[in-house]
């Protein structure tokens, strides 16, 4: 392979991931009409199209996604040999990217952000939220988290929190002149806040449980949000009951801003995992951002 092909590659899978050449060229450090007479060039001794050019947009066509399919394993390699010779003189460094679920990066993510920095101050997590399930590797992601029931089998998984329960949630305040909750069905006749996952636009369901028994009870929503951290103070506010991970929700159970209800019908879930594929070679940065997240086993 000439030195001019793998350059022309390299900015190929730059731009294809980016979506944008302008955003593409910020990245590598090259204007963007460089990139796209790189790309014309490229095109021109393959002999195929590779991208699809608007004047608002770029993708990949069908030839050109099988081509980044082909490269993405084969730079990540190469990057990663690369940064494990520069780790071995300046230590860890370099992007991991993760995909992750909004309340575990809120959780178990940014509360370790200082000590990462301070630690291997050459390493940038790059952090995606996302409700929905991702191929991490397709996607261009180093990792993954979620929920131990979410993970896939060919995958190495390493806990990174406790299990978890989920609340339900009101202020003292709302209680006083609301109808009383003595059991799930009762949620029926309250103002409840609900949550909307942005992948999929459905309502989060309020799953009970009793003894072995699972049941979801179908709430009349009064206020509606995709955001976690305006549920959370739509409830302090009083709007409503709220449905939340009781982690969530903890500081304000013990300050008495929230009163926890129905804690008998709490149901449990498997706590949250970092998740990676197991087949390639793990670089310096991916392993101490692993280490340091890892669940010690303290609540």
């Amino acid at each position: 392979m000439k030195r001019a092909d793998f350059a022309d590659l390299m900015a190929f899978a730059v731009i294809a991931e980016e979506r944008s050449f302008t955003r593409a060229g910020n990245r590598l450090g090259i204007s963007s009409s460089a990139l796209s007479h790189a790309i014309r060039l490229l095109e021109e001794r393959l002999d195929v199209k590779l991208l699809n050019r608007t004047t608002r947009s770029v993708a990949p066509t069908a030839a050109g996604e099988r081509l980044l399919a082909r490269l993405r394993p084969a730079l990540k390699d190469i990057g990663n040999g690369l940064e494990e010779l520069a780790d071995e003189h300046a230590g860890p460094s370099g992007i991991v990217r993760i995909n992750t679920h909004h309340s575990a990066a809120a959780l178990y993510v940014v509360p370790k952000l200082q000590a990462l920095r301070q630690t291997y101050p050459g390493i940038t997590l790059d952090i995606t939220t996302n409700e929905g399930l991702v191929d991490i590797v397709s996607a261009g992601y180093d990792a993954g988290i979620r929920n131990g029931e979410q993970l896939a089998q060919d995958m190495v998984a390493v806990r990174i929190g406790p299990d978890y329960r989920t609340v339900v949630v009101a202020t003292p305040e709302y209680l006083k002149t609301a109808p009383a909750i003595a059991r799930p069905q009762d949620l029926v006749q309250h103002a409840c806040i609900a949550y909307r996952m942005s992948t999929s636009g459905t309502l989060l369901r309020w799953q009970f449980q009793r003894g072995s028994r699972m049941f979801d009870v179908a709430i009349k929503p009064a206020f509606i949000t995709n955001d976690m951290d305006l549920l959370i103070e739509a409830t302090l506010q009083g709007i409503g009951v709220g449905y939340l991970l009781r982690e969530q929700v903890a500081a304000h159970l013990a300050s008495e801003k929230l009163v926890e209800l129905l804690p008998r019908w709490s149901v449990r879930h498997t706590g949250s995992f970092l998740y990676y594929p197991g087949r390639r070679q793990m670089r310096p940065a991916m392993r101490a951002v692993i280490d340091l997240l890892r669940y010690d086993g303290r609540a």
